[in-house]
């Protein structure tokens, strides 16, 4: 029975997820501060808009850079069954890359044989990643979210603005494929990039709701905040009803710029 993870989207990861350094290019040891955003950072409503209208630009820029990248994914999904043991898998690593169109075209590394029983992946809903996490907030897209600021936060060393984002008004799934981002991210005081992501794709069926995903960033050439590491650990209904108990590990790296004549 296919089960959808087409959520794993925005962006871009979850509570056991490790922390971003800036500089270091790798995902230190650790666990997420989980320390709420401090309430006395507060935003006017003209901060707020200057602030949203900074980070949804360098989004903007963020999806024109990232099809100038060629980089390795990692990509393991996993069933868990009675007493933690794992009961199906599916691994897929690959090396992508972005074509003209803004499409991801995929050179397969490894593939084993899935193991997988209760639940079904296909490559679209590993692509789907980059579909509504990481794209849902450019400039263009924008105007069809609320935005709300929470505060900010210190995650490591970096000082982070908080804000939850939701959708405006939810599209029609039988008009459009297209989803929206709900959830909150975390963008950096300094360049107003988002650097971590927490939530969903909507809407989402009432059955086999997606699972909520946790995106991490790390600064690559000293430029962009791109995508590293991303994880679900979700006990979810398929189809039938049954609980299913899925974890999703996706690492993103070797980073290396491409010419493009």
């Amino acid at each position: 029975m296919k089960f959808p993870l087409l959520a794993i989207l925005l962006w871009v990861l979850v509570v056991t997820a490790p922390l971003l350094l800036r500089n270091h290019g790798r995902l230190p040891s650790g666990r997420l501060n989980t320390a709420q955003p401090r309430p006395s950072a507060t935003a006017t409503p003209a901060d707020t808009e200057r602030i949203v209208s900074a980070f949804t630009a360098k989004e903007t820029e963020f999806r024109n850079a990232l099809a100038q990248y060629r980089f390795k994914r990692d990509a393991t999904v996993q069933t868990i069954g009675a007493g933690g043991q794992i009961s199906g898998e599916y691994r897929r690593n690959s090396h992508l890359t972005v074509d003209d169109s803004g499409k991801f075209i995929e050179k397969i590394l490894f593939f084993p044989t899935p193991t997988l029983r209760a639940i079904g992946v296909s490559t679209d809903d590993l692509d789907d990643l980059f579909g509504v996490q990481l794209f849902a907030l450019e400039t263009s897209k924008a105007p069809l979210y609320n935005f709300k600021y929470v505060g900010q936060e210190r995650i490591d060393e970096l000082d982070l603005h908080v804000f939850d984002v939701s959708p405006k008004a939810l599209p029609d799934p039988k008009k459009v494929k297209d989803r929206l981002f709900q959830g909150r991210v975390w963008v950096d005081t300094e360049g107003y990039q988002i650097v971590k992501t927490r939530g969903k794709g909507l809407p989402e069926p009432k059955i086999s709701p997606y699972p909520t995903i946790e995106t991490y960033r790390e600064e690559i050439d000293g430029r962009f905040w791109f995508p590293t590491y991303v994880y679900a650990d979700e006990e979810l209904l398929d189809g039938s009803g049954q609980a299913v108990k899925m974890r999703l590990r996706i690492r993103f790296s070797e980073f290396e710029k491409v010419n493009r004549r």
